[in-house]
């Protein structure tokens, strides 16, 4: 089978290799469809903590089960080749401190399919343990579905923030978690959201996913402040102008991933004053079954969120597309034989 493969720091490959076996309760899985996200970009460019080269990248996935580890259903689970499933890539101890403590998603010894030291699904089959992999109904878009991991981040994101009803909430951002953070503010109880991107074509795709309040500047709105402020830009200049827009004893939570080693310069005396909460959020936690359940729900516009596919062939286009910030959500299809075109 064919894999892409990140050899080292910026390289990648297209690589032949064996087709996996599925090991004791592992599930072995032909690949629908993996999303491109910014995680991605800061694994290759070796930014991400732990990552081990080489790695086979990729790690919002879907796809379809076509042979089961041993064990696999002695337990609760009840999983048949033919399935279609979605597949959470956060794997944990269970032993340290914060696993201990349920905070799973802050083990030290974290490792994401795709991420850290584990192959992703940038190939055109992969392995996951059984606990990871979530059925689908047959009826559920198997590409589509790869927006569930992405989505059940941003369920965490809301976890840690205060879900009052007649809220005013503001995001940063109309990215895939932009877009995805503002869908699910709604849901959440919001009165208004409002979202702010310099990109004037995702704010169209916004406008898409039914998020009314658009501007290319938060100085546009009708309003100064607001109840809860999300950036997901991981924009230094972003996050210093969310700062100074939450309402007092309003929320800040801080999405997007910046870069290690920046910082933002804030008011401590306001933060003090006003009784600002600061939050941040990391990747998954507890949310993903969740997040099959509100996809399943119809509860985003996935269809209007993914704009392009590529073959395994692609990837080094996609990524570098990626980077520009063309296009929606970008996906790569490794059993596909061309790359498309869908907005």
């Amino acid at each position: 089978m064919r894999a892409v493969v990140f050899t080292s720091e910026g390289e990648l490959a297209l690589e032949e290799r064996p087709q996996p076996a599925p090991g004791y309760k592992e599930i072995l899985i032909e690949t629908a469809a993996v999303g491109i996200c910014g995680t991605d970009a800061h694994v290759f460019d070796g930014e991400f903590e732990g990552t081990v080269f080489p790695l086979v990248p990729g790690h919002e996935a879907t796809g379809t089960i076509v042979a089961l580890g041993e064990g696999v259903n002695d337990g609760v689970f009840d999983f048949h080749v033919g399935d279609h499933v979605a597949v959470n890539p956060s794997t944990t101890c269970g032993e340290c401190e914060f696993c201990q403590n349920g905070h799973q998603n802050l083990c030290r010894f974290w490792n994401g399919l795709g991420v850290v030291a584990s192959d992703g699904a940038s190939q055109q089959y992969f392995t996951a343990p059984a606990g990871n992999v979530y059925k689908l109904k047959p009826e559920t878009d198997l590409y589509e579905a790869a927006l569930i991991e992405p989505l059940a981040c941003a369920i965490r994101g809301w976890d840690v923030l205060p879900r009052r009803l007649g809220d005013h909430v503001l995001v940063y951002g109309a990215g895939t978690m932009g877009l995805l953070m503002a869908q699910l503010a709604g849901k959440a109880g919001a009165a208004t959201v409002t979202i702010v991107d310099l990109n004037e074509a995702r704010l169209q795709t916004a406008a898409e996913c039914g998020i009314e309040l658009r501007y290319t500047s938060a100085d546009d709105a009708d309003r100064e402040k607001w109840d809860v402020v999300i950036d997901c830009t991981g924009n230094i200049r972003a996050i210093e102008d969310g700062l100074t827009r939450v309402k007092p004893a309003g929320y800040f939570q801080d999405f997007g991933v910046a870069p290690a080693d920046k910082t933002a310069q804030f008011s401590p005396f306001r933060v003090y004053r006003d009784e600002i909460t600061i939050v941040g959020t990391m990747a998954v936690l507890n949310s993903f079954g969740r997040a099959v359940e509100l996809f399943e729900a119809g509860a985003i516009n996935a269809k209007a969120m993914i704009s392009h596919s590529f073959t395994l062939d692609d990837y080094e286009q996609a990524l570098e597309m990626f980077r520009r910030g063309e296009g929606r959500k970008l996906q790569i299809r490794p059993n596909d034989t061309e790359s498309r075109v869908f907005l």
